[in-house]
């Protein structure tokens, strides 16, 4: 049987982030891919340089009409934008708490642009956060969403990860990318433990919508029934695949995509 995922994110039109990251993302890793438009977005490799936001009620209509017709396995959340969108979509999710819903807390764009508004932030660490089976942030997400320094050490990603599971989540993955060290750690933070996964760093500028493409992927194993440790390995050596032959693409002149078709080209 093929699951299927349900993609609640932002638009964004040079493909390689946001809903169409997803989207790509889910369907590479073996799901079926649906998707609710949160926002549409003005944005290139360059950066962002446009918002306009879904009404709220218009989100929650999307997300309602697609669990009404269709058997949905797994929920991915990305860019939320506002703290009325965000409870749209917490009040939805609500009411199928058998879901596994991974959150990605899309706070900055590649390019520095605010993508969440600050009055959020606490919606979104109040509402959403408990409903998540798996939190996705980024070492600045992360300290944005406890109010704290950006962790800098793998003892304090351990620590702001701890923080974040007892705010509601049944994991967390702190993703160490932001560390100034050679190779790129991630740690799984649960009530049990923590559990590395160390990979290599990769050079290049190619890493627009990696965030999105890691949650989405995740989403898509957790649905086919994968632990959540074992779906993270699986995502992981996904994105580091988009990532290397990411250079094949020629797509713009700022931050490039991932490649996520890569082992189906030539």
């Amino acid at each position: 049987m093929i699951r299927n995922v349900l993609s609640i994110a932002g638009s964004d039109p040079s493909g390689g982030a946001g809903i169409q990251a997803d989207i790509k993302a889910i369907s590479a890793n073996g799901a079926y891919a649906m998707a609710a438009i949160t926002a549409l977005t003005v944005q290139n490799t360059q950066g962002v340089s446009g918002l306009h936001l879904i009404p709220p009620a218009f989100v929650a209509d999307q997300i309602t009409a697609v669990f009404a017709d269709i058997r949905v396995d797994a929920v991915k959340v990305g860019m939320i934008a506002n703290a009325e969108i965000a409870r749209a979509v917490a009040g939805v999710l609500r009411l199928h708490p058998d879901v596994p819903v991974v959150l990605d807390p899309v706070m900055i764009a590649k390019g520095g642009a605010p993508l969440l508004d600050a009055h959020a932030i606490a919606t979104l660490r109040d509402v959403v956060l408990p409903l998540a089976d798996v939190l996705t942030p980024n070492l600045p997400e992360a300290a944005h969403l406890l109010g704290l320094p950006c962790a800098t050490t793998r003892d304090a990603m351990i620590t702001q990860g701890r923080a974040l599971c007892a705010l509601g989540p049944n994991a967390v993955l702190m993703k160490g990318g932001h560390l100034d060290a050679t190779d790129s750690p991630d740690v799984l933070v649960t009530k049990r433990g923590e559990h590395w996964f160390n990979a290599p760093r990769t050079a290049t500028r190619n890493t627009h919508g990696t965030g999105c493409t890691l949650s989405a992927a995740l989403a898509a194993q957790i649905a086919q029934g994968l632990s959540v440790p074992d779906a993270v390995g699986v995502a992981k050596t996904y994105v580091a695949m988009a990532i290397a032959h990411a250079e094949k693409l020629t797509v713009g002149t700022g931050h490039g995509p991932t490649h996520h078709f890569a082992n189906l080209y030539r």
